[in-house]
């Protein structure tokens, strides 16, 4: 039931129109993501066992040293799919007004700013643990195992790096306050609101995304076939422009381009990890 999930289930039922396969969808979940991960990259590289890769997959391959795979080598790179901006979001009742405040406050108040996560090793918490590098603050992490937006409103929490998606509605009803979204420009569901690197936070581009891989070693002429036909996807506009409503855009790349995104992300969040 969750985005991964609903997402999977999505783009099965649009490849399975194309391409007259049936796919099955298959959540193997734990170990941030790792479990799912070692069973695609262990299956044969015919193109019949895919994964659907996140920001956890980039955090994983430096943030844990006992993996039994490598995860750039042992995958091919299929194509990407989405990425979603996150928005810093406190409550209305917080005292800071923009970031520079925000961070002003957090100094004054060294470890008692209360940050919600969505666990240990999510792209929620790694943004929030480079906010804190770049901004020289001290903040408790809170991991949650569902969504913090609720304790976010009722003050349990006082920021959260949010997927804009999850707290869009919240922040249009005026329940919270944006402070600041990832990207290199301005966000048109949020134009009012400063980017990170506007506010001299140059490299926070911390994002969610979405992409699929397989098994290393995938025939190519497979992997050209799943390309084209989730690039076509998304190029159609009314799969575009709805997700656009809900702050998701389309990244549609070639697998060497997407190949080359994964491994930018983990440089980004390695430098978290260690």
């Amino acid at each position: 039931g969750g985005a991964t999930d609903i997402l999977a289930r999505l783009l099965g039922k649009v490849l399975s129109e194309r391409l007259g396969q049936q796919f099955v969808i298959e959540n193997r979940t734990g170990a941030a993501t790792n479990i799912a991960t070692e069973a695609v990259v262990r299956a044969p590289p015919d193109g019949y066992t895919l994964l659907l890769v996140v920001p956890a997959n980039a955090i994983s391959a430096t943030l844990y040293d006992n993996l039994n795979f490598n995860f750039i080598r042992d995958i091919t790179p299929v194509a990407s799919l989405l990425r979603v901006p996150f928005v810093m979001v406190v409550n209305p009742s917080f005292p800071a007004k923009t970031v520079p405040e925000f961070i002003t406050y957090a100094k004054a108040n060294p470890g008692k700013v209360k940050w919600a996560s969505t666990g240990n090793a999510t792209v929620t918490h790694v943004a929030g643990e480079l906010f804190k590098m770049m901004a020289g603050v001290d903040m408790a992490n809170v991991p949650y195992r569902g969504d913090p937006h609720v304790d976010l409103l009722g003050r349990q929490v006082d920021v959260y790096f949010s997927p804009m998606p999850a707290s869009i509605e919240y922040i249009k009803a005026g329940k919270m306050r944006p402070l600041a979204v990832t990207g290199t420009k301005r966000h048109p569901l949020l134009p009012d609101v400063p980017t990170f690197e506007e506010l001299g936070f140059k490299g926070f581009d911390g994002v969610q995304w979405y992409g699929i891989a397989g098994p290393a070693n995938m025939p190519p002429a497979i992997v050209t076939t799943l390309n084209t036909e989730i690039n076509r996807m998304l190029a159609d506009p009314s799969f575009s422009e709805r997700l656009a409503g809900e702050a998701l855009e389309v990244m549609p790349m070639s697998p060497p381009q997407f190949g080359q995104y994964m491994r930018d992300d983990i440089a980004r969040w390695s430098k978290v990890a260690k």
